[in-house]
């Protein structure tokens, strides 16, 4: 019901409703004075007790060591004893209650205060030059602690929706221009295409034709990579599997490193069932993995893509022994538009986390500068124990 529903209320109702509201408050305060009183008694009881046993035994000492007196000295000399008993207590009580249990029912309050969400509290005792002055000290600073990384949260929290809506806003803009980009460039490819076919064999103009080719070949990758980003599709999660998907983007990665001294190695897992997972999405993840580690690695070299089973999870291990990545470049690689290759995009790696993490899966990322990397992907095996888990 909307706030100002409450108008329309009848007044029976309203009133009842307040009344419940007044009497869980009253409720809520009694409660707590009870617990502030149980937490005085038992300070009162714990403090009190050693001490009125140690005088109760003196007093019987004091008895005994009093029965050769005649009755009226004993009696009087009995009845000082007694009073001194009863005033010690008394003024060990009212000790304990001025310097011990008034700071720690006062604690108590703010400590239920600051559980309450209030970060504007703080104890009166912090002055005292004491071991509860100390404590009083120690509480006003983690509360004043609290408070400021709180006010950080929130203005981390504020920049971050901003950015969001920010990067939002320009994700449609990209996704837009995107799309009226591609248009026109599919007429330009067709025409370039009739060119080629219209120009002699022995024309030099071929050469120029095949580069204009390859050129819109990667502008139109560009605007895919780029119009997936901006607008993903939800993954078509079927159970399928996995050996089969792997070694399909294990196959065209092979084809592209044909010209190069690079051997692609694939241990598959016959143990694996099949796992819910989209195909499609997890063949382009894997193969943006493998044409990375094929650019990587200059000179001869060796990649290597196992499957494990880890638990409930299938992982997806791929090693290459490249370049490596830098440390300082670590954090970002899987931010979009970071890239430390002149003709990439960027969009790859971001493109691929995003598609893992809506399997409910993670990708991870060890390198060592000059002796390669790995990447690890790791899937559910099932998607309905990660929702029951959740």
């Amino acid at each position: 019901m909307k706030a100002n529903d409450a108008d329309h209320l009848p007044d029976g109702e309203t009133a009842g409703k307040e009344s419940a509201g007044s009497d869980a408050a009253a409720g809520e305060i009694a409660a707590a004075e009870t617990k502030l009183g149980s937490i005085g008694v038992n300070w009162q009881l714990k403090a009190v007790a050693p001490v009125a046993l140690t005088l109760l035994a003196g007093l019987m000492l004091f008895v005994l060591a009093t029965v050769s007196f005649r009755d009226p000295e004993r009696h009087a000399v009995l009845v000082v004893a007694g009073a001194g008993a009863i005033a010690i207590c008394a003024v060990l009580i009212f000790v304990l209650a001025w310097f011990v249990q008034r700071p720690m029912v006062e604690l108590q309050e703010k400590i239920a205060r600051v559980g309450g969400g209030d970060l504007g509290v703080s104890v009166s005792f912090d002055k005292r030059k004491d071991e509860i002055g100390e404590l009083g000290r120690n509480f006003n600073h983690m509360v004043d602690q609290l408070r400021q990384s709180r006010e950080e949260i929130e203005r981390l929290h504020r920049t971050q929706m901003s950015r969001a809506e920010h990067f939002a806003t320009l994700g449609e803009l990209a996704a837009g221009l995107a799309h009226e980009i591609r248009n026109p460039l599919a007429g330009i490819a067709g025409v370039v295409e009739i060119i080629g076919r219209d120009l002699p064999a022995t024309s030099p103009a071929r050469a120029v034709v095949k580069d204009v080719r390859v050129e819109i070949a990667q502008i139109n990758h560009i605007l895919t990579d780029l119009l997936q980003t901006a607008r993903p599709h939800a993954p078509a999660i079927r159970r399928s599997d996995l050996n089969t998907t792997v070694e399909h983007a294990v196959m065209l990665a092979r084809q592209q490193a044909l010209s190069k001294p690079i051997e692609i190695a694939l241990k598959k897992n016959p143990a694996l069932t099949e796992i819910e997972h989209d195909s499609d999405q997890i063949h382009q993840v894997l193969l943006n993995l493998l044409l990375n580690a094929i650019q990587a690695i200059e000179g001869t070299g060796r990649i290597t893509v196992d499957i494990e089973t880890r638990g409930q999870s299938a992982a997806i291990i791929v090693s290459d022994n490249g370049r490596g990545i830098p440390p300082e470049h670590l954090p970002n690689i899987f931010r979009p538009f970071y890239t430390t290759k002149g003709n990439g995009t960027g969009l790859g790696l971001s493109l691929a986390r995003r598609i893992v993490e809506e399997h409910h899966g993670r990708i991870e990322v060890t390198s060592t500068v000059g002796k390669g990397s790995k990447f690890v992907v790791t899937l559910p095996l099932a998607r309905v124990a990660i929702q029951t888990a959740s």
